[in-house]
C-alpha cells in the first residue's frame, strides 16, 4: 500500500505508518545538498563542507550540539534539524536485517 504525503512524496514501508508532518515544516531541502563537486557529492549543510555523516559522527562521539555550534559557526540550529529530517527520510524506507555473530 502506498500513501501519499502532503508534500507528493509517496510513502511506502513503515513510513506509511508515521505521521505526516505539518505543510509548514521544515524542508531538509533548503539545507542539505549533495553536488559532486563538493566531498565527492556526499550530503552536506548547504553553504559547507559538512557531511551529514560527519556531523552524525560528531553526535555519535558524544559532542553536544552546543559543541557542535562552537567549533563550527557556519552551522545553524535550522541545518541541524534539516539534517535530522533528511536522515529521518533515508530511513524511513530501508529495511534493515540486523545479524550477529555467532561465537
Amino acid at each position: 500500500m502506498i500513501d501519499r504525503a502532503p508534500s507528493g512524496v509517496y510513502r511506502t514501508g513503515i513510513a506509511k505508518y508515521l505521521p505526516s508532518l505539518p505543510e509548514d515544516t521544515l524542508n531538509w531541502k533548503d539545507y542539505i545538498i549533495a553536488d559532486p563537486e563538493i566531498l565527492v557529492g556526499k550530503p552536506v549543510i548547504k553553504g559547507t563542507r559538512l557531511s551529514v555523516d560527519f556531523i552524525i559522527r560528531l553526535l555519535a562521539q558524544g559532542w553536544t550540539e552546543q559543541q557542535i555550534f562552537e567549533n563550527y559557526p557556519q552551522l545553524t540550529p535550522d541545518a541541524l534539524q534539516a539534517m535530522f529530517a533528511f536522515v529521518q527520510e533515508c530511513l524511513a524506507d530501508e529495511e534493515f536485517i540486523m545479524t550477529r555473530k555467532v561465537a
